[in-house]
């Protein structure tokens, strides 16, 4: 399990070798504007396969989704006008949405579910790999169960040091700023509804 130091002086580099590691369908434990996160090709049913390995999930729980840009979520799931206002006012940022989904990704990212949580993080390095690899990409919280999300790479590294599925390689940019997750708010319904704050 490579570890990688990010820092302000090699993120050029550290962007190209992540963006060709996600097209060899490996999945990279990525610093984001809140947790440290799990990410992957999410147009690629194997990568997120290997990803629930990771994570010990079976599927029946859906993975959230990091997006470039508006155009890229259109493509995913359904905006209305209301919608995409409301889009604009919290992106990039910590909100996670809940859609309605359009059949463009593979269904084991969403258990069950017609929907997609969708996102813009506010985090350079993030933004800078979207564009570049122009891909959706997963954008869960890197912790497998019983474990928290965390800002701390130590206890990132040490829970899943000894883990038979493990994460290709693991950026590490230090200790992120305290945070929880993003707030997780579903547009579906007409009324707006906070799932997770």
């Amino acid at each position: 399990m490579p570890v990688l130091k990010v820092g302000q002086k090699n993120l050029k580099t550290i962007i190209e070798t992540v963006v060709k590691s996600i097209k060899q369908e490996k999945v990279i434990v990525c610093p984001t504007d809140t947790v440290y996160g799990l990410i992957a090709d999410a147009t690629n049913k194997k990568a997120v396969e290997k990803l629930l390995k990771i994570k010990k999930r079976n599927g029946q729980k859906p993975i959230p989704i990091f997006v470039k840009d508006l155009k890229t979520a259109k493509k995913l799931s359904r905006i209305d006008k209301e919608q995409e206002k409301f889009l604009k006012k919290v992106w990039p940022g910590k909100v996670t949405v809940v859609l309605t989904r359009k059949d463009k990704l593979p269904k084991i990212l969403f258990g069950k579910k017609t929907t997609i949580g969708l996102r813009i993080p506010k985090y350079k390095l993030v933004q800078d790999l979207l564009k570049k690899i122009n891909r959706p990409l997963t954008g869960t919280s890197a912790n497998i169960p019983g474990k928290s999300a965390t800002t701390k790479i130590k206890k990132i590294i040490k829970q899943f040091k000894n883990q038979k599925f493990q994460p290709d390689l693991i950026l590490d940019a230090g200790d992120l700023k305290p945070s929880k997750p993003s707030t997780v708010i579903d547009l579906t319904e007409p009324e707006q509804k906070i799932l997770r704050k």
